[in-house]
């Protein structure tokens, strides 16, 4: 979306910016069945923006914890786009609730590879590996399909945990950095000893990783750039950074209040707006308007 106010600010929206397939898919899910006019908890949050969540908490979504199904009054249960381990699908079947499973399609497929690898591995020889962060829920989820025996490797130090001795089928989280990823492989074929072998399942979304590159070059078409993301989300404060590394006019905001006067006066020439995979297209949208609003008002 392009936009131009009377001071000729050119303001753009990126195209590519918002929810990734996985997220738009689990929040449709969500709706759908909040539609029929019942009552729906998400074990988790459904997504990492606070005004999305407030937005669908007023249509009867609720965010639970996995410990409080057996307390809740709501008759059916979502699991968000990360996907959860075995041991929930089981908690679930217990309770005699019904699950809604909005797993993004690519996070199953991986669930399902990590699953078969650990099945057919040689447990005396081989050792499962996943670069992820720590934590996090969709590394729960994929750690859970070894009975939590992968190691989970985020940061160099990490990888002291993996056994040089043992042959290493390596995974990663899908919303990793492919740099991320490279780097790993890279130290982890140095640590281990001779004749031990690497196996690397290039297992990042494409979607998700393709973003970096193209941010890299949004950023810098325009003077001043506003990241509209939101503050728990980790791949927010990541493509911000990317944002902010290639133009230092770059702003991060969670909320349209949070949009500052001070930042459009006098009024660049452009302005480009993009975001994280968790930020909805209306909170992009309304941030635009505001921006709008402001320089009419600096006019």
């Amino acid at each position: 979306m392009t936009t131009s106010n009377i001071n000729q600010t050119k303001i753009v929206i990126d195209s590519k910016s918002g929810f990734c397939f996985g997220v738009s898919n689990a929040i449709k899910t969500a709706e759908e069945q909040l539609q029929k006019g019942e009552r729906l908890d998400s074990i988790g949050d459904i997504v990492h923006n606070e005004e999305e969540i407030k937005r669908l908490k007023e249509k009867g979504l609720k965010s639970i914890a996995l410990h409080q199904v057996s307390s809740s009054t709501s008759n059916k249960i979502l699991f968000r786009a990360h996907g959860e381990p075995p041991s929930s699908y089981k908690q679930i079947k217990d309770s005699g609730k019904e699950l809604i499973d909005a797993t993004c399609p690519v996070v199953l497929k991986l669930q399902q590879r990590i699953k078969k690898a650990w099945m057919d591995l040689d447990k005396t020889t081989s050792q499962i590996v996943i670069y992820g962060k720590k934590n996090h829920a969709e590394v729960i989820g994929l750690s859970g399909q070894t009975n939590n025996e992968a190691i989970v490797v985020q940061t160099k130090e990490d990888l002291n945990l993996v056994d040089k001795n043992k042959h290493i089928i390596l995974f990663s989280q899908t919303t990793m950095s492919h740099e991320g990823l490279k780097e790993t492989e890279q130290i982890l074929s140095k640590h281990l000893n001779s004749g031990k072998n690497l196996r690397v399942h290039k297992t990042i979304c494409a979607q998700v990783g393709n973003r970096v590159p193209h941010l890299e070059k949004f950023a810098k078409q325009y003077k001043l750039v506003i990241f509209v993301g939101g503050k728990k989300s980790s791949n927010g404060k990541v493509l911000y950074n990317v944002c902010r590394a290639q133009n230092p006019e770059t702003y991060f905001v969670s909320e349209v209040e949070e949009v500052q006067p001070s930042w459009f006066n006098p009024p660049p020439s452009s302005i480009g707006i993009c975001g994280a995979t968790s930020t909805p297209k209306w909170l992009m949208e309304n941030v635009a308007e505001k921006i709008n609003t402001l320089l009419t008002k600096n006019k």
